[in-house]
């Protein structure tokens, strides 16, 4: 696979470091936000090739990201995880995936788990837009 520009939001640090050192190793540039508002932000200014956002985050959370992003960067394509799987009786993955995101993926994931979630986002088809 080609080197991507990822844009990663999760609002937890150290899951931060831990994805963003295992897609850099993989030869990918990433940039970093803490919450939808600031990812938000950060594509505004230069759309990356993958958005990898987490669901549960203050301020502004992922579902509302992948909402903002298919209205106004709908080439973007998106790898949404979560470690609150569930919220209620409500897969939040399989709503982010209704919402728009190309490939999901539950934490805790290793490394290669995460590498194919990000082959699998870049491969998924789009239809017309």
């Amino acid at each position: 696979m080609m080197p991507l520009s990822i844009l990663l939001v999760d609002d937890d640090e150290p899951i931060r470091a831990a994805i963003s050192r295992a897609l850099r190793g993989a030869g990918h540039v990433i940039e970093m936000a803490g919450d939808g508002r600031q990812g938000l932000r950060a594509v505004a200014t230069a759309p990356p090739d993958l958005v990898i956002t987490d669901l549960m985050m203050p301020n502004s959370d992922g579902m509302e990201l992948i909402t903002a992003l298919k209205e106004r960067h709908p080439a973007v394509r998106i790898l949404a995880i979560s470690g609150h799987a569930t919220f209620g009786a409500v897969d939040l993955l399989q709503v982010a995936a209704m919402l728009g995101a190309d490939a999901t993926l539950a934490k805790p994931f290793s490394p290669e788990e995460l590498l194919a979630g990000v082959a699998e986002a870049m491969a998924h088809e789009r239809g017309p837009t």
